[in-house]
């Protein structure tokens, strides 16, 4: 990623004076943030289902299909299939806890962020780096209770996150939204 010098966020804002059409968040992110926003993925796109839902349906198709061939008793297949399908399951949400520590080691060095969104894009500017993102980098986005996540398409797992705790006033969350709707498709 690179960073650019000067007041990239002064440069982005300057020609839009008037306040209502941006929208203004500074936060820290954590882990949790990043593991909130990987689970409403799961939930809400069709990557992010196959992604949650391929460990277990291949341990119950292994078990499955398996015994079949050797004669398995009934009630050892229904312990064993139980019993696949429980450890694929927690091994699923442990990936997600494993991808969002991962994704917070890359984001958590920027420290302090400051992102203020308009309707040609964002400037996100950290303690360490400065980026701007256009809205066509983002194909939609997703709302949980805490965040505003942006989504790079069906099949990349590229996102970005946006705690509504970082707004500056509680009209930046709704100014936020109104500007995602305009420029992205609501997930």
């Amino acid at each position: 990623m690179e960073s650019t010098g000067g007041d990239v966020t002064k440069q982005h804002t300057d020609s839009n004076t008037d306040s209502d059409a941006s929208a203004e968040f500074v936060y820290r992110l954590t882990t949790e943030d990043f593991e909130e926003a990987l689970r409403a993925r799961a939930r809400r796109t069709p990557a992010g289902r196959a992604q949650a839902l391929m460990a277990p349906l291949v341990a119950a198709a292994a078990v499955t299909v398996l015994p079949v061939s050797g004669g398995t008793s009934l009630p050892v297949w229904a312990v064993s299939l139980v019993l696949a399908v429980g450890v694929a399951c927690w091994g699923t949400v442990r990936g997600f806890r494993t991808m969002a520590r991962r994704m917070y080691s890359v984001m958590g060095p920027y420290g302090e962020c400051r992102t203020v969104a308009d309707d040609r894009g964002a400037v996100s500017t950290g303690e360490r780096a400065s980026f701007t993102t256009d809205w066509a980098v983002h194909k939609e986005y997703l709302e949980t209770p805490g965040l505003f996540v942006l989504l790079s398409g069906d099949r990349s797992a590229g996102i970005a996150v946006v705690p509504k705790r970082g707004a500056r006033t509680s009209a930046d969350v709704d100014r936020l939204r109104v500007i995602l709707d305009r420029n992205l498709r609501r997930r």
